[in-house]
């Protein structure tokens, strides 16, 4: 439950009592007031400084993107919007459906969630902060499914629009990267270099920027990449790299640990067209150490002496259950970091740029891709995608509305 003032209350207290309470709590009591009293008004719904600075904070842990500073009061606002609406019509999801969808945050971070609330507290984050942000979410997407599924779901005749506008080439991307590790000591540091990286459209420059800042095994090569189909990066990495023309840079994209940006440097059709994948199989081993020379050097001999995933087992004996991860996911599951490394691996081949939250080195190898068998699996994977672009879209139209129409004060 989060805290909150009811402005009218406090209005309403006998001065008598008032001047008691402040006398007795002290200057601490004047902070209280302070940190929870609104920052912003929505309609008769409060938005505290209690809340935007948890908010912020969540933002910053967790890597989400724009700018904390500006997104926060903004998607606080909508949240207040959104639970209006989700209690008109009685939408309330479970304490099931609530832990299941932590748990999935959890899981992306490799930890249970009880784990996972541990290291958020330890960030000065509450539990109810992510519970509430987790909820409204759940809420408002069952909310605009049920208003507007049936209006998103395309017709077989923009199916074959879609997929015909998919082309009989391929497409291949030349990209160079730079990923800026970051903790929250040099967050701040590391989103204003990102946001000026961002800005180049120099070659030269990028790979300067690379070499200076990237943590990854590119650097040395100034961020250069080799040819990759658009196929192998995470979907919803495809419409931003393809949005860019030779030289451009992409916005700071935040990734676990890490932001990313990527630039252009060339596009080419291909004939045959590439696969559309339906499921990844990678495996990760997760090494204590970190980046030390120790733990590098044995990731050094793993690299030599392990040919497929298989191998990972044998050099895995004797480690803890959970330092092997292997699993067979559809691209759009997979988190982002690891994405991008599979994105730039063949069948065999292994990625050590990695390291996890609490500083665990990630040796990451690709085990196969399973194409899209059928034209059926390719129009339904077509269709998913119209279908979430276009709820997406209702979802936008209507934030905007409930935006416009509401009072909404900054305190």
């Amino acid at each position: 439950m989060q805290l909150m003032i009811n402005v009218p209350e406090m209005r309403a207290l006998r001065p008598a009592v008032l001047s008691l309470a402040l006398a007795l709590a002290g200057p601490v009591a004047g902070w209280a007031q302070s940190l929870f009293s609104p920052a912003y008004l929505v309609d008769a719904d409060a938005v505290t400084y209690y809340e935007l600075e948890q908010r912020i904070q969540f933002m910053k842990v967790l890597r989400l993107p724009g700018n904390p500073e500006e997104v926060a009061p903004r998607d606080l606002i909508d949240d207040r919007l959104k639970q209006v609406v989700l209690a008109d019509v009685g939408i309330d999801p479970s304490t099931e459906a609530v832990e299941e969808a932590m748990d999935g945050f959890a899981q992306r971070a490799n930890m249970t969630r009880q784990e996972f609330i541990k290291a958020l507290a330890q960030e000065g984050i509450d539990e109810e902060t992510l519970r509430d942000y987790v909820k409204i979410n759940i809420g408002w997407r069952d909310f605009i499914a049920g208003q507007y599924l049936g209006q998103a779901r395309p017709n077989d005749d923009e199916i074959d629009r879609a997929l015909t506008q998919q082309g009989n080439g391929g497409l291949r991307v030349l990209l160079s990267e730079v990923i800026i590790p970051i903790n929250p000591q040099n967050f701040d540091a590391a989103q204003a270099e990102a946001e000026r990286i961002a800005q180049i459209r120099s070659y030269d420059a990028f790979s300067a920027a690379a070499a200076q800042f990237s943590a990854t095994e590119s650097r040395a090569n100034g961020g250069r990449l080799d040819w990759m189909s658009i196929n192998n990066l995470p979907p919803a990495l495809r419409p931003v790299i393809l949005g860019l023309s030779p030289g451009e840079v992409t916005s700071p994209l935040a990734i676990p640990n890490a932001i990313a940006l990527f630039q252009m440097r060339d596009i080419a059709e291909t004939t045959p067209p590439t696969p559309r994948y339906s499921e990844i199989e990678y495996a990760i081993l997760y090494v204590a150490g970190g980046r030390s020379p120790e733990s590098l050097e044995y990731v050094t001999r793993l690299r030599n002496n392990t040919d497929t995933c298989d191998d990972l087992y044998g050099a895995g004996f004797g480690l803890p259950r959970e330092a092997l991860f292997r699993e067979s996911l559809p691209p759009s599951q997979i988190p982002r970091d690891v994405s991008i490394e599979l994105a730039k691996l063949d069948e065999g081949e292994v990625s050590s740029a990695l390291t996890t939250r609490d500083g665990r080195l990630m040796f990451i190898m690709m085990c196969a891709r399973s194409p899209v068998e059928s034209d059926e699996e390719a129009r339904e994977q077509v269709a998913l995608a119209l279908t979430q672009e276009r709820l997406n879209s209702f979802s936008d139209n209507l934030i905007a509305q409930l935006r416009a129409d509401a009072h909404i004060v900054k305190k």
